[in-house]
């Protein structure tokens, strides 16, 4: 079947198979490989992207749903070599380690911060709920995304 999509600001119409979930769509045939596929049942974040303003694990969407869609990847946070606010942030607080589970952590993030400028401490957990990190837990995001709102929760974050 033929989908049409925008994605990262650029339109793609593209044959897929009825059975291809958005996550296979964007990885295999758009050849965006920021987005990971981690469990592929939904439940660890890993290949979150944006859909029409909304966070949605790409695995669990079939691309044949997403048509007409627009979606934001990775990809399509950073300005050329230039990274995002929210990236820049991650950086600087050492919220990546191996980096597997950070490009959904920033699109969660993303999400977020459109619609709360300034969240609470609780608000960025909630957010991230969704999204499994192994490598730095927890508080270095938190800590990031505190950082870059103002909301300065920095070093009371033991209990992340």
């Amino acid at each position: 079947m033929k989908i049409t999509l925008t994605v990262n600001g650029d339109r793609y119409e593209r044959e897929c198979a009825e059975h291809h979930t958005l996550l296979r769509f964007i990885r295999e045939t758009l050849g965006l490989t920021g987005t990971k596929e981690g469990c592929g049942m939904g439940e660890c974040g890993a290949c979150t992207v944006i859909m029409n303003g909304r966070a949605v694990n790409s695995c669990m969407v079939l691309a044949a749903e997403a048509d007409g869609a627009v979606i934001q990847t990775i990809e399509g946070e950073a300005k050329g070599p230039t990274l995002s606010d929210i990236q820049a942030s991650f950086e600087r607080n050492h919220a990546v380690q191996c980096g597997f589970c950070t490009p959904g952590m920033v699109m969660s993030v993303k999400e977020l911060l459109a619609s709360d400028p300034h969240p609470s401490v609780d608000a960025i957990k909630e957010a991230v709920e969704g999204n499994f990190c192994r490598c730095t837990g927890y508080t270095q995001i938190v800590e990031a995304v505190t950082e870059l709102t103002g909301t300065g929760a920095k070093g009371g974050l033991d209990h992340v």
